[in-house]
């Protein structure tokens, strides 16, 4: 039941992330892909993550810290649970943190991709739903 809720929210409230997501899943449906508690897995040829909706990517599991990565992006499945369509502002933010040749410096200086609040908040809400452990450097 948990799971039809979930997805019904995530198609919903959740739905305009999930439909980018579903062209991404598309795009990539050569891929691998597998549930992972209630959202779908694909696994691609990324080094990194990106959530959208009900859709996670994430790399192949021979990639190091995969499994991290899937916690951290479930996470970000769950605040689209809770932001809806506001969670496009936290992919503007992630998207930005994440490939901006600034913020990649700060990273090479040390400063954990976590340092930025949404990245932070997923890692958090990854580890607390899923019970696992979350990607945080």
């Amino acid at each position: 039941m948990k799971k039809v809720f979930y997805i019904l929210i995530q198609c919903t409230w959740g739905g305009l992330a999930t439909l980018i997501g579903f062209f991404f899943f598309i795009a990539n449906r050569k891929c691998e892909h597998q549930w992972y508690r209630c959202c779908i897995d694909t696994k691609w040829n990324a080094r990194g993550g990106l959530s959208l909706g009900l859709f996670i990517f994430t790399p192949k599991d021979d990639v190091p810290n995969s499994q991290l990565i899937r916690v951290h992006e479930y996470g970000h499945t769950i605040q689209n649970l809770v932001l809806g369509p506001l969670m496009l502002f936290v992919g503007i933010i992630s998207v930005i943190w994440g490939n901006h040749p600034y913020f990649a410096r700060k990273r090479e200086q040390g400063v954990p991709y976590t340092a930025c609040f949404v990245e932070a908040w997923a890692s958090k809400w990854g580890e607390l739903v899923s019970g696992e452990k979350a990607i945080w450097k």
